[in-house]
């Protein structure tokens, strides 16, 4: 008996260290931080209450980069979703050709995000402008020019990027459905839809549940993509919550003031991705 436990912290205690030291002490500096006034500069730390978080709730800039990342939250995972759950059904019909489909489609998660965002920066300025000029329509000229299209040009590329992903989890679970199921249905009548409707989407639900809670955390954290493709432009009107703390913190060094956003950032995405695991899990079916 002791024995295994001597093996058992052999194998936890590193990485349970590293969790300390890389999650669990920084959190609580960040936290005691953003009672202060600290600038990240000086050694001289003031503390200074709640005076960060009261400046918090009158930052027009803050509450706009909230709203926008909110919306764009909504929009991204339900394309991600839709997308990455339509991707699977068309792999798993048994195509000769599904390995190579699933290849391609998940390529574009391989690449990092700040090569992404320049990929579709070049994209949207220099192949939609061609594009524009070409066939004279003015809707593709300047696509990153406005906040409207820039917001549809963040939710292509995150869609772009991550629908692959889903699919593999979506994929997963529709191979794991007992083919029985499927067989006795199509016996009895059931078309594609019918079938889609009531027994594939039932039995996926747990992977609905882990795909919703990636793609929506990874959205409310997206920076690298909205550095390298806007930049927070037009006018910080795309900037985004991770964007709008990073620039606090290291463009206008308030320090003390960014962890305090950052405290905040961390509450709203635990209510929202919690909210929507809880939500997901009552309506799962279990085999």
């Amino acid at each position: 008996m002791k024995r295994s436990r001597l093996s058992f912290w052999c194998f936890v205690a590193p990485s349970l260290l590293a969790f300390i030291i890389v999650v669990i002490i920084p959190l609580f500096f960040g936290i005691y931080y953003s009672f202060t006034d600290w600038n990240g500069i000086n050694a001289d730390v003031n503390f200074t209450g709640l005076r960060n978080y009261q400046k918090i709730f009158t930052d027009n800039h803050f509450r706009g980069s909230f709203f926008f990342t909110l919306k764009f939250t909504i929009v991204s995972v339900l394309i991600i979703n839709l997308l990455g759950f339509a991707l699977a059904l068309l792999v798993t019909r048994g195509l000769k050709l599904s390995n190579v489909f699933r290849t391609i489609f998940f390529m574009p998660n391989l690449i990092g995000g700040i090569i992404l965002g320049f990929i579709w920066q070049f994209i949207f300025i220099s192949v939609f402008g061609a594009i524009g000029e070409y066939t004279g329509w003015n809707s593709l000229m300047g696509w990153l020019a406005t906040t409207e299209t820039s917001f549809w040009g963040l939710v292509i590329l995150m869609a772009w990027q991550l629908s692959g992903y889903v699919m593999v989890i979506y994929v997963a679970a529709i191979q794991g459905i007992p083919g029985e199921l499927v067989e006795a249905a199509q016996i009895d009548g059931a078309n594609s839809w019918q079938r889609i409707r009531h027994i594939v989407l039932p039995l996926v639900r747990p992977a609905f549940t882990v795909s919703l809670f990636l793609t929506l955390s990874n959205s409310f954290k997206l920076y690298d993509q909205n550095l390298s493709l806007t930049a927070g432009g037009p006018a910080r009107t795309t900037e985004m919550l991770a964007m709008n703390i990073y620039n606090t913190a290291f463009s206008f060094n308030r320090m003390g003031e960014a962890q305090a956003k950052a405290v905040i950032f961390l509450i709203i995405v635990g209510i929202f991705t919690l909210t929507q695991v809880y939500v997901s899990k009552k309506g799962e079916v279990e085999m």
